[in-house]
């Protein structure tokens, strides 16, 4: 039998190695999300249930092409292609909504966010055909655009909340079981895991409040905020690691983005769908409903997020919701002073990313106030400033 260890017998090996009676000044991860992080767990307070997903298993979505029809079951689409069977096919593209014709035998899944960022306004009657199609998920909430953009996780959360609330008012509260949540997974592993599993928390919490129990649909893909064109195998280490995280987290499918920001080609693109397989196929982390489930660490800090970001969701909504603070420009206002703040970090290099600002280490080429801009929210990548 093993003897139990207690906290403070870590506690103690841990002060010995490190020569020092105050561990927790050393220890703490400093963090841009506003949230407490500890050196170790020994305990969650409020343990969580597991937290299911819609698809029995992730799907594993790649971009159209015909040479995948036999081996691959789901497609993003950007234009019709005929005699697809049994398929689930994402459509990423609005003029390919309306014209499209759906089969009997596939699955039909909608991309498309009918929300304007640029002109602060909910496109109602876009909403109204969409929904008139004969799709399983009909209207898309994206809030991969934020992520790309600098956006937090609290209010990547907060956002997608936003946005619901201002659909249920719009088409009232059975369109819940009628969306598919698109987010952008970063590189911050372990924080991308709990976020997933954090906006399932508050998505079923808002959705109680309309009489509901609703899961959410969650489609995630890799972010391009931390990609560089330089050495792109990079790229390729960083969306695996996303892909894994969302997986993990309980996604109900992903999708990579090409691992090359310039001169992609069909080989690059299929080594960015192969990550996915190879993740699925050899560590079978696509199967499981919640894997992170009984980590201390990772659910101590999903209710951070979950309860944070309920609180900026509650203050957006007393603002008018998410169109309001849109035409006012706080949403805005609040996502570039994320942005630059992260973009900071990785200019003094406490964000690190090899073969730009670390090994090599290039020169600065552009400022902050030549990549960000308080007015609009925009994707902009962290390596832009070095390249």
């Amino acid at each position: 039998m093993f003897t139990k260890t207690t906290l403070s017998d870590w506690e103690n090996t841990v002060r010995k190695q490190l020569k020092t009676e105050d561990i927790y000044e050393v220890l703490p991860k400093e963090n841009l999300e506003g949230i407490t992080v500890k050196p170790y767990y020994a305990t969650v307070e409020r343990p969580l249930a597991n937290l299911p997903k819609v698809e029995e298993s992730t799907q594993l979505v790649a971009r159209y092409r015909e040479d995948l029809e036999e081996n691959v079951f789901a497609f993003l689409l950007n234009e019709n292609v005929e005699n697809l069977d049994e398929k689930v096919l994402f459509i990423n593209n609005k003029d390919l909504a309306e014209h499209i014709s759906t089969e009997e035998s596939n699955r039909y899944l909608s991309l498309i966010d009918i929300f304007s960022e640029e002109n602060s306004e909910l496109n109602e009657q876009l909403g109204k055909e969409l929904l008139a199609k004969d799709f399983e998920r009909n209207i898309c909430v994206d809030v991969a655009l934020h992520q790309n953009s600098g956006a937090s996780i609290v209010q990547q959360l907060a956002f997608a909340l936003a946005k619901t609330k201002d659909l249920t008012e719009t088409f009232g509260e059975e369109i819940l079981s009628k969306l598919v949540f698109r987010f952008a997974v970063g590189a911050n592993y372990f924080f991308e895991i709990a976020k997933i599993r954090a906006f399932k928390l508050v998505f079923n919490q808002l959705s109680k409040e309309f009489g509901k129990d609703e899961i959410p649909y969650i489609f995630a893909e890799n972010s391009f905020r931390n990609k560089s064109k330089n050495d792109p195998e990079n790229n390729l280490i960083r969306s695996t690691l996303e892909l894994s995280a969302a997986m993990i987290g309980g996604a109900d499918a992903v999708f990579s983005n090409d691992f090359r920001l310039e001169n992609a080609t069909s080989l690059s693109e299929e080594i960015s769908f192969k990550q996915q397989i190879v993740l699925a196929y050899e560590s079978i982390i696509n199967v499981f409903d919640d894997g992170g489930n009984g980590s201390y660490y990772i659910e101590n800090i999903t209710q951070q997020f979950a309860e944070n970001s309920w609180k900026i969701f509650l203050e957006i909504e007393n603002k008018g919701g998410y169109c309001a603070n849109l035409k006012s420009g706080e949403l805005q206002q609040l996502i570039y002073n994320q942005a630059v703040a992260e973009q900071n970090w990785v200019e003094e290099g406490k964000i690190k990313l090899i073969g730009v600002n670390l090994y090599p280490k290039h020169e600065k080429t552009k400022s902050v106030e030549d990549l960000y801009d308080s007015s609009v929210i925009k994707p902009v990548r962290w390596a832009e400033m070095f390249e």
